[in-house]
């Protein structure tokens, strides 16, 4: 009797939790007029028209940063956002841009190369007629057979891509298997993130070189050769990997971008085709020459960088000074428009704005909308901005707004639909989810996973032990061809998924801002010290 008792009571004082952690409010009229709205009047594409062709590319304080920037801004204030303005975050470094490339071979025959100078590089000075010098490279005792030959020279490193032919289609969509491997995914371990000042770019390029028989000492030497060519007034160096596949080329930084940091000597990528040509016909003993004029504009005056930020006030007295965030980045690399990376991202989160204005919501907490920059270079601007706004990670020391947060949801991973949600290792989240996918599981839309995908700015606020979100996006052909290459471009947006996109963000944006209470939190994490590793 007194087992049945105490079973009774427990059950009892258990029930109202279990009612919490089951039923959510989900506004089902609301979800079938989101849906409507944005399925069937979407302004997705048009959005992303003006993020990419009208902008240009978007590379962190450039001029077409600015051009989308200010479209933003003054398209969110039409809408009826306030505090709609373009916010700084902190410094940054230089903007760049690119303003003539041309690139040839003219012996032993004329052929226009497709090349990208890469960002924040020097130009020419004009047009050069130059030699292509073939160097060795295997450590720095390599660049003494080089000495001194290199004023007015183009150098290409003798390191041959072996092609390798395609089988596979560039674009996929996940699969029920795959799917069902992230449903039953454990708990990730903590992510090792990179050291301040190691951005993804310098990572990349040192694995390409070990990747092609060169270890530490000649990625060393590779520096050392670029600085040998600078000083002794070499024209450029030409670079490529074996990404640079079927006319996609990967071209992304070229160096450091701070202010007081000199400009980057000229490094051009290529197409593997074009540089194994180039360097085919130098081995074959037969003189190549080329014809290179490279104009580049750095901006030095202002060194700051900004973020845009607008917000639908909050209309509940007692809720109306909490937050949910939704975001993206807005900055891009520069040889294509960043259209999956990113302006997929910030096209969908301004049309999720647009159907809660349109539809007349009025939430009862605060939604605010933030478009980064930096982000590229390390999740630099939603890093600066959740300093300033809720705390330092460094040291933990939390700002009163910290207390008034409920939520920050991410797109960053391209224009395929979402498929689910990543947790981000916050188990107490995942019924609350379930409910809010609900009425989109026939958009596909149903898979929940405690693992995480990571180099999105949704870390920004994780790492502050603030609830923060990526959605499961299908992965289409963001890693196989426009990742951060020229061919990311608008004519590889997918209209139908950034519609799906978009209407489920506005969704959950919404369930956010009427639940009576936040989301729930994970413990706070411990402070990291600036240069510390793993937190992002």
């Amino acid at each position: 009797m007194r087992k049945t008792t105490r079973f009774s009571i427990l059950l009892l004082l258990a029930f109202p939790l279990f009612l919490a952690a089951q039923d959510e409010k989900v506004d089902n009229a609301m979800m079938q007029k989101i849906r409507t709205e944005g399925l069937e009047h979407s302004h997705a594409m048009d959005i992303a028209f003006h993020l990419t062709d009208a902008s240009g590319n978007r590379l962190t304080n450039s001029p077409g940063f600015f051009r989308a920037a200010n479209y933003a801004k003054e398209t969110l204030a039409g809408w009826g956002l306030k505090n709609s303005m373009i916010d700084p975050w902190g410094e940054f470094g230089k903007g760049w841009e690119l303003e003539k490339s041309y690139v040839a071979i003219t012996a032993p025959y004329y052929k226009s190369l497709s090349a990208y100078p890469k960002a924040w590089c020097s130009g020419t000075k004009g047009l050069k007629k130059a030699d292509v010098l073939l160097v060795t490279l295997v450590d720095s005792t390599s660049l003494d057979a080089v000495r001194g030959q290199l004023k007015g020279k183009v150098i290409v490193v003798d390191v041959l891509n072996t092609y390798k032919q395609s089988f596979k289609a560039d674009a996929s969509r996940y699969t029920d298997e795959q799917l069902k491997a992230l449903e039953d995914a454990k708990p990730p371990e903590p992510r090792v993130a990179p050291a301040a000042g190691d951005t993804a770019a310098q990572r990349r390029q040192r694995q390409q070189f070990a990747q092609r028989g060169g270890g530490g000492g000649a990625a060393r030497a590779l520096t050392l050769l670029k600085e040998m060519a600078q000083a002794e007034g070499a024209v450029a160096m030409l670079s490529s990997s074996v990404r640079n596949h079927d006319g996609t080329i990967y071209a992304q930084g070229g160096g450091a971008y701070k202010g007081t940091d000199p400009e980057n000597f000229l490094d051009i990528a290529l197409g593997i085709e074009d540089y194994n040509t180039i360097i085919r016909l130098a081995k074959a003993g037969m003189p190549v020459k080329m014809d290179v004029d490279v104009k580049t504009k750095f901006q030095t005056k202002d060194l700051k960088a900004y973020n845009v930020i607008a917000e639908i006030p909050g209309t509940d007295p007692a809720l109306k000074d909490e937050v949910v965030m939704i975001g993206g980045h807005l900055d891009s690399w520069h040889s294509g428009t960043g259209a999956t990376d990113n302006a997929a991202g910030c096209t969908v989160m301004m049309e999720a704005i647009r159907i809660l204005k349109t539809l007349g919501v009025q939430p009862r907490r605060t939604i605010r909308i933030g478009l980064w920059s930096g982000e590229e270079e390390g999740l630099l601007g939603s890093r600066g901005y959740v300093k300033k706004t809720f705390g330092d990670p460094a040291t933990m020391e939390l700002l009163p707004a910290h207390a008034k947060f409920s939520s920050y949801f991410n797109i960053d991973n391209g224009t395929g639909k979402i498929r689910g949600i990543y947790l981000q290792g916050n188990e107490a989240c995942r019924n609350i989810f379930k409910q809010w996918l609900a009425p989109f599981n026939d958009l596909g839309a149903k898979t929940i996973t405690i693992s995480n995908t990571g180099g999105t700015d949704h870390q920004s606020f994780d790492a502050l032990g603030l609830p923060g979100f990526q959605f499961i996006q299908e992965p289409m052909e963001y890693d196989t061809r426009t990742h951060h290459s020229n061919m990311d471009t608008y004519d590889h947006l997918s209209e139908d998924d950034l519609k799906q996109i978009a209407t489920i963000v506005a969704a959950f944006v919404y369930d956010a801002a009427q639940r009576d209470q936040k989301l729930p939190r994970k413990a706070l994490p411990t402070p990291r010290p600036a240069g510390a590793r793993g937190g992002f």
